[in-house]
């Protein structure tokens, strides 16, 4: 995209003043042009992702902090948010697959936390209503925290003295605050205050020259191929469910060895078969293996292979990169109170019950 001519191109004519030179004005309505189709599909970021039901409190933010990355509530002591979703990966794990107590393979890849409150539903499959119904549910997930049963997990909460106080506060209406809901809250307050805005932000607040010329290239064919029909709004995506394979089997692309039918599995319906949840691009540079399976490890084979079995297109190298180059421009700053763990309630850990049984056990 031709960006703005220098001052020195304009044209001085005898009256002293400048006009601008043809080319100067056509690269000024360009620009515009493009922003105003931006702001169309997109939106900057909001400054936190609180809403009515889910506030934003100092104390709800400062407990689910803590919670996020204390692992003493899971199963066999070793699993915590953190876990698989690390700051110094962008909110990600790197792996294809998670890890999960005494080492259970989940069975999709950890997505992203950053942002992650803006999406309409939590989970590949939508199986979670939000990132406090996720939190919540992870305490009992076999390959999340394992734990049996809620009262399990909270018993372990109750253990750690110093959290009696901090729910307390957190939760001042509640009679009994430690709970499986407010736990979920909790992680949720804090998680709502992970966004990460970027150059993006400011080229959508009316700032053209906040990406440059090869990223303004990279958005135009991004929006020239159709990509915002699905990735939109101020995720850029997140926002809708979508069959993963519209024009070809998904799998052929990326070489999965496993086929997995998506929300088919949650509700059992044809139109759902292998369909997933759009995933937000937001910090998409940084946050490989790409798809539900992390079965794609780079981001320019990730963008090939969306043209080719969503749209039906075969991209040319200089249009897979200039696309490449646009999605950079959505990394964004990591939240200081993620890439600094907290100091947790001084507690040891203490097992509730007997460790699974294992193979190993019983020979």
């Amino acid at each position: 995209m031709t960006r703005w001519m220098s001052v020195a191109s304009a044209t001085v004519i005898a009256t002293g003043m400048c006009v601008q030179h043809p080319a100067w004005t056509r690269a000024a309505g360009a620009d515009s042009e493009l922003l105003a189709e931006a702001q169309n599909f997109f939106k900057p970021l909001p400054q936190d992702m609180a809403t009515p039901e889910f506030p934003i409190t100092p104390e709800r933010v400062d407990l689910g902090r803590k919670l996020f990355f204390d692992p003493r509530i899971s199963a066999d002591g070793t699993v915590n948010c953190a876990r698989c979703h690390q700051s110094a990966l962008y909110g990600t794990d790197g792996l294809a697959k998670p890890h999960g107590s005494h080492d259970r393979l989940n069975p999709r890849n950890a997505p992203t936390v950053l942002n992650a409150a803006l999406q309409f539903k939590a989970h590949w499959r939508g199986d979670r209503d939000d990132v406090e119904d996720q939190a919540k549910q992870a305490l009992v997930g076999p390959p999340s925290f394992g734990n049996p049963d809620y009262a399990s997990a909270m018993s372990k909460l109750n253990s750690i003295r110093g959290y009696a106080e901090m729910f307390r506060k957190a939760f001042p209406g509640d009679e009994n605050p430690i709970t499986p809901e407010n736990w979920g809250r909790a992680i949720g307050a804090y998680e709502r205050t992970m966004v990460t805005p970027s150059r993006f932000d400011l080229y959508l607040a009316g700032d053209p020259q906040a990406l440059t010329a090869a990223e303004q290239q990279g958005l135009r064919t991004f929006i020239n191929i159709g990509c915002p029909t699905c990735h939109n709004g101020p995720g850029v995506g997140g926002g809708t469910f979508q069959k993963f394979g519209v024009v070809e089997d998904y799998w052929t692309a990326t070489g999965s060895k496993q086929v997995d039918k998506g929300r088919f599995d949650v509700t059992h319906q044809q139109a759902d078969m292998y369909v997933f949840k759009v995933p937000v691009l937001r910090n998409v540079a940084m946050t490989p293996p790409y798809f539900h399976d992390g079965s794609v490890g780079t981001l320019p084979q990730a963008v090939g292979i969306m043209a080719r079995v969503q749209l039906g297109k075969s991209l040319t190298d200089e249009e897979t990169n200039q696309i490449v180059a646009f999605l950079h421009s959505l990394t964004g700053k990591l939240p200081d109170n993620f890439v600094n763990a907290p100091v947790l309630p001084a507690s040891g850990f203490e097992t509730t019950g007997s460790a699974p049984t294992t193979p190993q056990q019983n020979q």
